[in-house]
């Protein structure tokens, strides 16, 4: 580690703060808290939800494109993707939540027996046909959805019908009476990632429908109908190999249905960014990380970003501290953190938390760090 005239070299990698602060937006409020005397490195993270595409394409240099799809309902509208290049060839990155995420369905609206993954597909499609990419990397997070991934491979052309081979409405509600999958009118497709941030399999007690289906408005009843559809689908795909496979539950089995319908790999996000921002590289360079997101509780500790960059930070013998807007006691209790902060035991109501995140985080870190100086002054003292 280094200490250059008592400046103290830091990577702030933070995530987004769900529902007040991007991953970048995030990063600054900590860098303003700081204040003077620090060598900051600023690398905004995302582990395959909301900020993926804007973590590659700041990281990979690549270009925002516009596409015509459909949200989560069907109603029209239009979703950016990146394409980015890597070894000569030309990559599109796709995050699933720009077009079937919850963030665009009011809560007055959801309705997750007919919420589809179509538009996800037609952004695929649309990479496909209009920029004719070699790879496609979809981050999967953030969903409305509880199809499968259904909708996805439907707008890629895979048929769902039915014991006479009429085609089915291509959502969990139309697809109670599915019978069979038709793959021959499907495009041809590149090779294809998922970058997952969680490892739930499709069906079951820690699958799709069960954890994450309450979220996005499901009833207990709709819930077990769900879970019943999602295995069906499995079985009638011929893919049911797949639906114990770490992160086949992900945005509402969207990671099994890009393996089933797509060939995908699946891949930790965060291995998948950390390899594209050269976060180890990084980490060995300064003399402390800070990490964070609106969230740390223990979902983190199953893949999430923050929890991955502490892993690595503990690999170089760097401290890692952590902001957030929660974090819970059994993650500070997991010892993964060196320190945590958060912006809910400052005591404000959450209305306000959420509404002045940016300045109550600057505040919040601008009081933790002497103390964080003082951490590393001592990991310096201690070190071979």
């Amino acid at each position: 580690m280094n200490c250059e005239s008592r400046r103290t070299l830091t990577l702030i990698a933070c995530d987004k703060f769900k529902g007040s602060l991007s991953a970048i937006e995030a990063c600054a409020a900590v860098q303003r808290g700081l204040g003077d005397g620090w060598d900051v490195d600023l690398c905004p993270i995302a582990d395959g939800g909301e900020g993926f595409v804007d973590t590659l394409i700041t990281a990979m240099r690549g270009n925002k494109i516009q596409a015509p799809c459909h949200d989560a309902l069907g109603r029209e509208i239009s979703a950016e993707y990146g394409i980015v290049r890597r070894d000569g060839k030309n990559i599109a990155v796709i995050e699933m939540a720009a077009a079937s995420g919850l963030w665009r369905i009011d809560a007055s609206e959801r309705d997750i027996m007919r919420a589809s993954t179509f538009g996800t597909g037609e952004l695929m499609r649309h990479a496909i046909e209009n920029h004719s990419v070699d790879q496609i990397i979809v981050g999967i997070g953030g969903s409305a959805t509880n199809d499968g991934g259904a909708g996805m491979a439907a707008a890629l052309g895979v048929r769902f019908l039915d014991a006479v081979g009429n085609a089915l409405e291509v959502t969990p509600a139309g697809l109670r009476q599915l019978a069979s999958v038709d793959f021959s009118q499907c495009i041809t497709l590149p090779p294809v990632l998922a970058a997952c941030d969680v490892d739930n399999p499709l069906c079951g007690e820690r699958g799709a429908s069960a954890i994450y289906g309450p979220q996005k408005g499901a009833t207990p009843a709709q819930v077990s109908e769900l879970d019943a559809f999602l295995q069906n689908l499995a079985e009638q795909s011929g893919s049911a190999q797949h639906a114990n496979f770490p992160g086949a539950g992900a945005a509402g089995g969207l990671g099994f249905g890009l393996m089933a319908f797509a060939g995908a790999r699946l891949l930790s996000g965060f291995t998948m960014v950390a390899d594209i921002c050269a976060l180890h590289q990084r980490v060995a360079a300064v003399d402390l990380v800070i990490t964070g997101e609106g969230s740390l509780d223990a979902q983190s500790l199953s893949g999430k970003g923050p929890v991955g960059i502490a892993k690595i930070a503990r690999e170089h013998g760097v401290p890692c501290v952590a902001v957030a807007g929660v974090c819970t006691e059994e993650l500070r209790a997991s010892d993964i953190f060196a320190d945590a902060i958060d912006l809910v035991s400052l005591g404000h109501p959450l209305d306000f938390t959420l509404s002045h995140a940016a300045s109550l985080l600057e505040e919040n870190v601008a009081t933790s760090a002497q103390r964080w100086r003082i951490l590393v002054e001592g990991a310096i003292e201690t070190s071979p």
